[in-house]
């Protein structure tokens, strides 16, 4: 009896502490669920939109610092009383800080945040650019220049890890996006400064100043996607765990993407100021010469974003790199034999050659798994490359002026062509730093 009246016990009581079981067990589960979704979000669409708004922006305003300064740079140093050594170190300021401020990038996103120093950056270019105008000597004239160059320095560092951490699958697409947005900031600075200072009354402050609304609207744009990221993600965008420290020298791959940049930005400053001078030299007009030049940086903004793209479905992107350093050896062989007769065909091929800066820049975000990774490797690479890239223009000049013609300094462009293509081909081989550190 005792056996049978535990057995009728037990068939009585188990669907209630079955039951019971069942109500009570998921319980912690569902509760744990509605906590869980958050954190497995991603970034709602109008503030992936805000994003993109914002890193155009940034991009549009990471030249025109520069570029804009060189249409009335005799006017600057009229008006500043500015010896022609100064304004010559003037013109070699920007790689120079380039490569000394991009240093900080890195461990200002890793307290900050990449968007919040981002964001900063574009502030102090809004601050660099308002005050240029307004001091009355040279000392001043340079500090302030350096502010706003040291806010395109930690920005240039940046993008590549904005775009890796917002556009993870679209890389490629992102980077085409910025890439073109900068080539335009760099185009439209230089195309349309003297214009707009003509329309202002014919005062090169007001033409270099006007330049400081377009950075405030950047500053604008990311004072809530700061705000809102930080809100979103539950965390400050600083942390960055994902990746343990890497030794970023060992890497084949990241010396091969510096020396990469650092090659095609000597190409890039040594086009900007000696081709117009080379077309001159061989018969063609000034005027035509100025076109010339603007045809070439114009081929970066549809360029610009294509090759990103095309590059980003690519396992390896070798074959780019040969066919863009193929264009610039062309190019270069055409200026030697017959600068003037095929003028506006070597225009072309170098500005197709000179669409390596946005192919370095995918390079960037592909070759690293984490963010963390991507900053590291901009950061070393560009500072690196753009210190490299610092003697070229001014050994050009010496050449030149010591050879007494084009020959020798054509000679040594092309000659630095193939060590890019070698570069780029070890930089762009399927592999990320962290295989090799």
């Amino acid at each position: 009896m005792s056996d049978d009246e535990t057995q009728t016990q037990t068939r009585t009581l188990s669907p209630a502490t079955t039951a019971d079981t069942l109500t009570k067990t998921p319980a912690p589960q569902a509760s744990q669920a509605p906590q869980a979704a958050p954190a497995a979000a991603g970034p709602s669409p109008w503030l992936l939109r805000l994003a993109a708004i914002g890193l155009v922006l940034a991009a549009l305003n990471l030249r025109p610092a520069v570029t804009s300064l060189g249409p009335l740079l005799e006017e600057v140093q009229n008006g500043l009383h500015m010896s022609g050594s100064v304004a010559g170190v003037l013109t070699s300021v920007p790689p120079l800080c380039f490569a000394v401020f991009g240093i900080m990038a890195p461990r200002l996103a890793r307290r900050f945040g990449p968007g919040a120093v981002v964001c900063a950056g574009m502030i102090a270019i809004t601050a660099g650019l308002v005050i240029r105008p307004l001091v009355g000597g040279t000392a001043g004239f340079l500090a302030a220049s350096a502010l706003a160059l040291m806010g395109i320095a930690v920005s240039n560092v940046l993008m590549p890890v904005i775009v890796k951490r917002w556009f993870p699958d679209r890389v490629g697409s992102m980077t085409g996006l910025y890439s073109m947005a900068l080539a335009l900031g760099t185009s439209l600075a230089a195309a349309v400064t003297v214009p707009v200072t003509n329309a202002l009354g014919g005062s090169w402050k007001a033409g270099l100043g006007i330049w400081a609304v377009l950075a405030a609207a950047a500053v604008l744009s990311w004072i809530p996607l700061v705000r809102d990221r930080r809100a979103a993600s539950g965390q400050p965008a600083a942390h960055h765990q994902d990746s343990p420290a890497l030794r970023i020298t060992r890497s084949r791959t990241a010396w091969g993407l510096a020396c990469f940049f650092g090659l095609q930005s000597t190409a890039a400053y040594i086009t900007m100021g000696w081709m117009p001078q080379i077309f001159r030299d061989a018969g063609v007009s000034a005027g035509t010469a100025g076109v010339l030049l603007a045809v070439t940086m114009a081929m970066g903004i549809p360029l610009a974003f294509v090759i990103p793209r095309v590059a980003a479905r690519m396992k390896n992107q070798g074959p780019i790199v040969v066919a863009l350093g193929s264009c610039g050896l062309i190019g270069y062989a055409g200026l030697y034999l017959a600068p003037a007769e095929g003028a506006w065909a070597w225009a072309l091929l170098l500005g197709i050659s000179n669409c390596a800066f946005p192919l370095a820049l995918t390079m960037i975000g592909m070759r690293s798994r984490s963010g963390a990774g991507v900053v590291r490797l901009s950061a070393f690479a560009q500072s690196t490359g753009y210190l490299m890239s610092i003697p070229g223009p001014l050994l050009v000049g010496v050449i030149h002026q010591h050879s007494g013609g084009w020959g020798l300094p054509i000679a040594l462009m092309a000659g630095l062509m193939v060590p890019q293509m070698a570069a780029g081909i070890l930089a762009g081989r399927d592999r990320t730093i962290e295989d090799e550190c």
